[in-house]
């Protein structure tokens, strides 16, 4: 297959990101003057793992058999939910409740699979972080017994949960040793395994200064190392991590395909972007394990056959965009809950959807950066970004109806490429567009 090799990308960790294949050439028109061009936008993709989506047994071995194909969507970051070994003792089956933070659980395999899979992962090109909870532990950690006073007490000296969670015993962080040994913890991972970073799990309950700390201290031995935080505060940035949530996207993006207005969820978007700052990236998605866990699926966008368009606004509006585990299964039904163990069949043609989808994000990376106008109609999200010399357009029926949207004048009968197919073609001045499809075309 061949590069795109005509597109000039102005940032050097953008030009790295853009050496994945793709099935065809694009012939950029020379530009009269630089491009003004904003902050850096990500070209990365993140796969959210759930190690139980990959079977009843030997789930680590499960992923890695997945690899080629996530791989193949484009995704260069793995994200393993947890795969610690878990508590017993008050278990809800939760696998964010940690007995051993150092031992798998042996439904998912052993250290040699564990190994197996990141070796894997890098020899194709892509990068893995763990999922990690520093917050608490289950209530039969050996700390319990061993160091009680690495966790909060109340008034009469018993331990204490977090609030709402009675599963897990809240850690005390104002406890050098507590801290000293969670950090360890996370070194070990980096140390041996040579994993590439960490999700971390409700960072508002840990202090920011154990954050700072901990992400300088593996910055020393890994300056790219690729911190995410579970939080929405810009104050995770200052901290050290490379990446926040957009909490709000999955929300916005829902209510443009169930009858609200498409441009609130590109509004939403460009608010969440506004804080953060250059070489810094936020996490957008329209499912996690939580959103799947606490929603129906089939319905959240209308349709299950929405998804990948709801998908195409999560990743060309900016961020690091993200694919979860079942997205790529055909007709999902239901609440799926992450403690459940339940082997899926992911599909090949929905994978396909995800992987054009994803070369359309990455190689529009330096057009991505220009300026947003909106065009949004009743049904349609439409969006134009543009640098001098260069446009790209992006439109989304968010309805089960076929609908139009009018082509933005400066557009309107150009030649350009259709980034999905890398097909020719002369733009429309009216865009008519099936139920849930969606078109990029860069010209």
């Amino acid at each position: 297959m061949k590069k795109m090799n005509k597109i000039s990308l102005l940032m050097a960790g953008v030009a790295v990101a853009l050496g994945g294949c793709t099935s065809y050439e694009i012939d950029m028109p020379a530009n009269p003057e630089p491009p003004k061009i904003g902050n850096e936008v990500s070209a990365n993709v993140i796969y959210q793992a759930n190690p139980r989506f990959f079977g009843e047994n030997n789930c680590l071995q499960g992923i890695t058999a997945q690899l080629p194909r996530i791989s193949g969507m484009g995704c260069d970051i793995l994200w393993v939910m947890p795969i610690f070994e878990p508590g017993q003792l008050n278990s809800i089956g939760s696998p964010y409740c940690i007995k051993d933070f150092k031992g798998i659980n042996p439904k998912y395999g052993n250290e040699a699979d564990f190994s197996a899979l990141v070796q894997d992962a890098h020899g194709r090109g892509m990068k893995v972080i763990l999922d990690w909870v520093a917050n608490h532990t289950s209530w039969d950690h050996p700390w319990i017994t061993s160091y009680p006073d690495r966790y909060q007490h109340d008034a009469d000296g018993n331990i204490v949960s977090p609030s709402g969670w009675a599963d897990v015993a809240q850690l005390n962080f104002e406890n050098p040793d507590t801290r000293s040994a969670m950090e360890e913890a996370m070194t070990y991972w980096v140390t041996k395994f040579g994993i590439d970073g960490f999700r971390c799990d409700f960072v508002d309950g840990v202090p920011h200064s154990f954050w700072s700390e901990v992400i300088s201290d593996l910055k020393a031995s890994n300056p790219d190392i690729i911190m995410l935080a579970e939080g929405a505060s810009a104050d995770y940035y200052t901290d050290g991590f490379t990446m926040i949530y957009d909490w709000n996207c999955p929300t916005a993006i829902s209510g443009a395909f169930k009858g609200g207005k498409p441009a609130e969820a590109v509004k939403e978007a460009q608010e969440a972007l506004a804080k953060v700052p250059d070489g810094k990236s936020i996490l957008r998605y329209v499912f996690n394990h939580d959103v799947a866990s606490e929603n129906n699926v089939a319905t959240m966008y209308g349709k299950w056959e929405a998804v990948p368009a709801a998908y195409v606004l999560a990743a060309m509006l900016n961020g690091t965009p993200m694919i979860y585990s079942s997205m790529d299964v055909e007709n999902m039904s239901g609440k799926l809950s992450f403690f459940d163990y339940r082997t899926l069949t992911f599909s090949s043609a929905l994978s396909e959807k995800y992987g054009a989808i994803n070369d359309a994000f990455r190689n529009s990376a330096e057009v991505r950066r220009g300026v947003l106008q909106d065009f949004s109609n009743s049904s349609v999200a439409c969006f134009m970004r543009s640098v001098p010399g260069h446009n790209l357009l992006v439109a989304v029926n968010t309805s089960d109806t076929p609908e139009s949207v009018k082509t933005p004048i400066v557009m309107a009968g150009a030649s350009a490429t259709d980034m999905l197919t890398g097909s020719e073609l002369v733009i429309p001045v009216t865009l008519d567009l099936e139920p849930y499809s969606y078109t990029i075309i860069l010209q």
